[in-house]
Formats: structure tokens, sequence, C-alpha cells
């Protein structure tokens, strides 16, 4: 028994709407998420390489130039790092921006949520859709009196529908939830590296200075030493000419 499509929507007491907008909702999530992470880790590469090139010859100023002009989520998480620069220890800068990483990719995992849910509740609306029709047919046996299949097997056969379209939907929904949980891990991961070479950078250009300091004031203490000999000895050579004079 062939069906059109509206009819098939109109069967199990309008479960199968239901399971419609669900399946709406599995692919414009999809399509939302797939829009999110597309390009996500070459932005972010891209922007590391460049803070790493300039920080490594000291030119922090540059490099928080660089983030400011970034579209890139990495670029908020390494200027909660330069907002603290210098005013903070450097372990209150770190958790300052492993929290900005949080919740950067806290906005990457939005709305998989409804992933999940759609996964484990589009089976229940289809079956609820399934008693439904079920029901409807054992009606249909107590008003005409008659214990005939053929009653009740159209009305159970249409009901069915619902069933399977709402195990399609779980599974459709529940391979795209997993997908996006799996990238999200590798994503998190590859953003958790990145920031923790930031961290070692900036660290070590806060050290930089100090040891320019400690240099130039060992280069003045060698120096005076010289100057101090050649003192001794100017002094030493007037005393000796005056003791010339004297004689």
């Amino acid at each position: 028994m062939k069906h059109s499509l509206w009819e098939i929507l109109d069967m199990a007491g309008g479960a199968m709407w239901v399971i419609l907008a669900m399946s709406v909702i599995v692919l414009a999530v999809a399509l939302d998420r797939a829009i999110a992470h597309w390009g996500y880790v070459a932005k972010a590469r891209a922007l590391h390489d460049t803070v790493r090139r300039c920080l490594q010859r000291g030119a922090v100023d540059e490099a928080r130039s660089a983030c400011e002009r970034s579209r890139s989520p990495l670029a908020d998480v390494f200027l909660a790092g330069y907002e603290r620069r210098g005013r903070t220890k450097h372990a209150h800068v770190a958790s300052a921006v492993h929290r900005e990483r949080v919740r950067a990719l806290s906005d990457l995992k939005m709305r998989t949520w409804m992933l999940g849910t759609i996964g484990a509740t589009a089976p229940f609306v289809g079956l609820f859709g399934t008693v439904v029709g079920i029901i409807e047919g054992l009606g249909s046996i107590f008003e005409q009196k008659k214990n005939d299949l053929a009653i009740v097997a159209g009305p159970l056969s249409e009901a069915l529908y619902a069933t399977a379209a709402g195990i399609l939907v779980a599974v459709e929904a529940v391979l795209v939830f997993n997908y996006f949980n799996q990238r999200l891990a590798k994503v998190s991961l590859e953003i958790k590296l990145l920031t923790d070479e930031f961290l070692e950078l900036l660290e070590e250009c806060e050290d930089l200075p100090e040891s320019k300091k400690v240099e130039s004031g060992s280069k003045k203490k060698t120096s005076s030493k010289p100057k101090a000999k050649a003192k001794k000895e100017e002094t030493s050579k007037d005393d000796e000419d005056d003791k010339k004079e004297d004689e």
C-alpha cells in the first residue's frame, strides 16, 4: 500500500510532524557546527605561528597587534594573557588564559546538546505514534464488532512508520553528535598545546629584560675594575713625584 508524503506525516497521531521537526533541527545544528569548525584549527595555527615569531625576537607589542587584527577565537585567549602581563604573577596570567580557552571551547560546543537530546528521545516519540496507531486500530475492531485482522492491519502498518522514522532520526542525531564530540576533543587538545607554548614564550619575554640588566651590570663591574687600577697607578705616580721633589 503506497502513501504520499503528506499522508505519512498525518499518520500516528501527529508524531510524524514532531519527528520531522527533530530531523530539521539535527540538520540545522550539524550545518551550524560544521561552519563553526571550518578552518578553526587552521586559523589558530596561523595566528600562533605569527605570535611565536614575534615573541621569539622580543616584539611583544607586535604580537599583541597581530592578535587584535586576527579573527581567530584563539586571539581572545592570547589577549587575555597580554592584558594581565606585567600586572600580576605569571601563574595568574596562565589561569586567566586557561579560563578564556575554556570559554572559547564552550562556544564551539554550543547547541550540540540538542543532538544528544534528539538522539535519546526520537525513538520514544516514534514509539508513542505507533502506540496511538495501535489504539486506533483496536478501536476500529471494537466499532465493527469483527475479529478480522484486515481491519487492524492497515492502521498498524501505518503506525509503524512513526517507529521507523524515529529510529532513523535518532541514528542520524547520534552519528552527528559523536562526530562533533570527537572533533571537539581534537580541537581542544590542539588549542591547549598552542596555549601552553604561548605561555612559555610569554614568560621568556618577561625574563628577557632582567637577563639583559644582569649582563649590562656585569659589564659595568668588569669595566670599573681597570678604571680603579688606573686611578691607583696615577695616585702612586703622583706620590713618587712628590717624594722626588722633596728630596
